[in-house]
């Protein structure tokens, strides 16, 4: 078995590095998102890490193919991080890694920047201790995840016989609990947009111009609203064709996985659960699709009608759904709730992708399985 450092000093120490570097892909400079990529770079030099362009941010690629005979995975993750939002929300500064107990908090320490470190730290070790890995590696790793991977899938289809392997790995991701060992068996898919309002040349003041002509900001909370019925549901025309029906074979498997409801909320400040009705909580979080609006912009606190209103929509798909046939779904909606004395425009992002599954008896569940029994010995 393999050993790793007595304490985690060292790790952490080299982790920190790596989230000091703000890779947030919306809008951090190419110098920036270069830095973090020759970081990722030097910790794959046992692969002939490498930065490689594309018509965005770079790629890190490399590869480690000494077991001729052996399967080949390969194992992706990203460098990029979500913007910060408010920093006034933040207990301890973003990109400054902080522990606390056994919290290590951090843009990045858990999306993608730390589950890409364990990887990088797993095959390092078999490599000194060991001599290899047991079968072929290769790894790419990029940095649009965030903004929807934009130029991933032309860069891969461009490389597709030097990226092929028998498996993919992804190491973004989270456990089901701290305690607990689980193992992803399907990912929601996704789709995002924004609905902008306009209505008159320049920013009026609400004094002068007040009830004379349409608010984008009126409009804009209108057409959000009409987005879902009071009891969660999605009202959107066809957002739900194509989603089978659950199994109740299914509903009793997830029936009986122990869940604290009341902690679950609890744990997040609230009182009371709310979604799709006829699904529980754990029901709407692994088998259902989601519309969330992420945002609004527009105006601000003083007296003034704003020209344009923008809502930052997405949409967690399930299988049986289409990125591009919802999007046209929600476009239509927008369009008919004809929004008097304004123009109203839903631009879709680049990327959307559809829900993936792998069926639970799949090989590689199977030694993902056994990999993980024995860390959690009866569980």
């Amino acid at each position: 078995m393999l050993s790793f450092n007595s304490t985690d000093a060292e790790y952490i120490a080299e982790l920190a590095d790596y989230v000091a570097v703000p890779s947030v892909s919306r809008d951090a400079t190419r110098e920036t998102m270069q830095a973090a990529a020759d970081w990722l770079s030097a910790q794959l030099q046992f692969a002939g890490g490498r930065v490689v362009e594309t018509d965005g941010h770079p790629v890190v690629r490399g590869e480690w193919l000494g077991v001729p005979g052996a399967p080949t995975i390969l194992v992706y993750g990203h460098y990029d991080v979500q913007p910060t939002g408010d920093l006034a929300e933040w207990t301890t500064p973003p990109f400054e890694l902080t522990v606390d107990g056994d919290v290590m908090r951090g843009r990045g320490a858990t999306d993608d920047k730390g589950p890409v470190y364990v990887v990088l730290k797993v095959a390092q070790a078999f490599l000194a201790q060991e001599g290899g890995l047991p079968l072929n590696v290769k790894f790419l790793f990029e940095g649009e995840e965030e903004i929807g991977s934009p130029h991933l899938p032309a860069f891969v289809r461009a490389h597709a016989e030097e990226l092929s392997a028998d498996l993919v790995i992804s190491a973004d991701g989270a456990m089901w609990r701290p305690s607990e060992p689980s193992l992803s068996v399907g990912s929601k898919g996704l789709v995002t947009m924004d609905i902008e309002v306009t209505g008159a040349r320049d920013d009026l003041h609400s004094g002068r111009f007040g009830g004379t002509v349409a608010n984008p900001l009126h409009a804009l909370s209108q057409i959000l609203a009409s987005l879902h019925t009071v009891d969660g549901a999605v009202a959107v025309e066809g957002f739900y064709d194509g989603i089978p029906a659950l199994p109740d074979s299914r509903r009793a498997e997830i029936a009986a996985v122990a869940f604290d409801a009341e902690g679950y909320l609890s744990g997040l400040g609230l009182d009371e659960a709310h979604g799709e009705p006829g699904y529980t909580t754990l029901e709407r979080l692994w088998e259902r699709p989601t519309l969330e609006i992420n945002g609004v912009e527009g105006g601000g606190k003083y007296t003034v009608i704003p020209r344009v209103a923008i809502g930052h929509v997405s949409c967690r798909l399930v299988p049986g759904q289409d990125p591009d046939v919802v999007l046209q779904a929600i476009t239509e909606h927008v369009t008919a709730q004809n929004a008097a004395g304004v123009w109203v425009t839903v631009r879709g992002d680049h990327g959307g992708v559809p829900a993936y599954t792998i069926t639970p008896d799949h090989p590689a569940i199977r030694a993902a399985t056994a990999a993980l029994e024995p860390v959690y010995p009866g569980q």
